[in-house]
């Protein structure tokens, strides 16, 4: 008998325990994803300018100066919302921003930087998205802040904006400075 009351309570359990789970996933911040790269340096990479195909960039473009790295892609609608306002940052407030053009086409990507404006100081090419993979990416766009010494500080997940930005990222950002 207490053998079959077992038998019949497990499902109950098993489906106790996934509401709960689930439950906990309604209140989370997706924009709050933890990531095992904070604080430990950009990992190593070698792969194209955007730009200039012939230009091989590597880890050491991230040493020197606080900086945004932004990851973004022509078909993410999302990208093209923040993308004015990453051109603003760097014109109005001076942010050094390197990009990673994620999973995208060459001529789509050069086309939207001719057309929208290039924010970005440097800009990888990254087609296969094997960088964005070792950063932990889910999806653009992404942002991470880099310090002087190429070490990864924070991790924002969805568009720079202003009201992100003067809320939250720009205090963080000046701490690094």
């Amino acid at each position: 008998m207490n053998r079959r009351i077992i038998i019949l309570l497990i499902p109950l359990v098993l489906f106790l325990a996934g509401c709960v789970f689930l439950y906990k996933g309604l209140f989370s911040d997706p924009t709050k994803l933890e990531s095992v790269l904070i604080n430990e340096p950009v990992p190593e990479f070698a792969l194209p300018s955007l730009q200039d195909p012939e230009r091989e960039l590597s880890r050491d473009i991230f040493l020197g100066q606080p900086m945004l790295l932004n990851v973004w892609a022509t078909w993410c609608p999302t990208c093209y919302a923040e993308h004015e306002y990453l051109n603003q940052l760097k014109e109005r407030e001076g942010i050094h921003i390197v990009g990673i053009n994620y999973k995208d086409e060459r001529t789509k990507a050069l086309r939207w930087l001719k057309n929208l404006g290039n924010p970005y100081a440097d800009d990888i090419y990254d087609p296969t998205g094997m960088l964005a993979l070792d950063l932990g990416v889910y999806g653009a766009p992404e942002t991470f802040f880099i310090d002087s010494n190429g070490v990864i500080r924070y991790r924002h997940v969805g568009d720079v904006n202003d009201t992100v930005w003067k809320k939250t990222l720009k205090p963080i950002f000046e701490q690094m400075e």
